[in-house]
């Protein structure tokens, strides 16, 4: 009896889950309008500076200060990890794990850079708090990704 050869079926093809395309965009969204800003911040410091003085004074904006005291290394540095945020979420989107570890650190280092060039005494909660929602969430996709 003569065996019979099956064709060969083709893999299913990974999709990217709601979740993770949403994420993504979110992303996107958020870390490219953070990446602008730091970037237009440091190149423009002075002016920055200025106008956040008087914005402060005019709607007595507290915490304000911290802002304006920040060295424009600060917000070159939080531009660059910016990138490394939308690079990994870029990396996720086409479904690749490296992606996710790009991220992960990243937002890691977002979290870690006040403390550092600001010399806060921990992280901020909100930060530690949506930075840790979004690598958690992002982490509940890895099965999709290769």
């Amino acid at each position: 009896m003569e065996e019979q050869l099956l064709p060969p079926t083709p893999e299913a093809k990974t999709q990217r889950t709601r979740l993770l395309t949403i994420l993504c965009i979110l992303t996107f969204i958020g870390s490219g309008m953070n990446l602008i800003s730091s970037f237009m911040i440091a190149a423009f410091y002075d002016t920055f500076v200025e106008v956040a003085k008087t914005f402060a004074e005019k709607f007595n904006l507290p915490g304000m200060e911290m802002i304006v005291e920040s060295p424009p290394v600060f917000f070159l540095t939080t531009g660059l990890f910016y990138a490394a945020s939308l690079t990994g979420a870029l990396l996720m989107w086409n479904l690749k794990k490296a992606g996710f570890h790009v991220y992960t650190i990243a937002q890691i280092l977002l979290v870690i850079a006040p403390m550092y060039f600001l010399k806060m005494q921990g992280p901020s909660m909100p930060d530690l708090l949506f930075s840790g929602t979004f690598v958690i969430l992002y982490g509940m996709n890895l099965k999709t990704m290769k």
